[in-house]
């Protein structure tokens, strides 16, 4: 099966249990593996055949301002929802990292992969 990729979609959104995550914004990162038949887009070089990586990230971006989920885990399930019910899409991996969660670590997050 084939792979489209979004790495590292930079968001600002409320998500965490802290009071002050509650709150403020931060920034979130969020990849997304979607896992699809290109051929006929390849074949076509049209992209009408294509799935659309600029609308899917809009739509990314757009629930992930909006929702203020507490966990990761259940933002993660959103995207993965999401992105499921997109045509042609077999399976998905999304991770949602918090970069500034920790200042000992790069960041912290979570990874989830969910068949459609």
């Amino acid at each position: 099966m084939d792979k489209i990729l979004i790495q590292n979609l930079r968001i600002q959104a409320i998500l965490g249990v802290y009071e002050r995550e509650r709150h403020t914004p931060q920034t979130v990162q969020i990849s997304v593996t979607l896992e699809t038949d290109t051929r006929a887009a390849a074949q076509s070089d049209d992209l009408a055949d294509c799935l659309d990586y600029d609308a899917l990230s809009r739509r990314i971006r757009a629930h992930v301002r909006a929702a203020a989920r507490r966990t990761v885990e259940a933002l993660a399930q959103d995207i993965a929802s999401l992105c499921l019910r997109l045509p042609g899409v077999s399976r998905v991996t999304v991770r949602v990292i918090k970069p500034d969660a920790l200042p000992e670590a790069d960041g912290v997050g979570v990874e989830i992969t969910r068949p459609s």
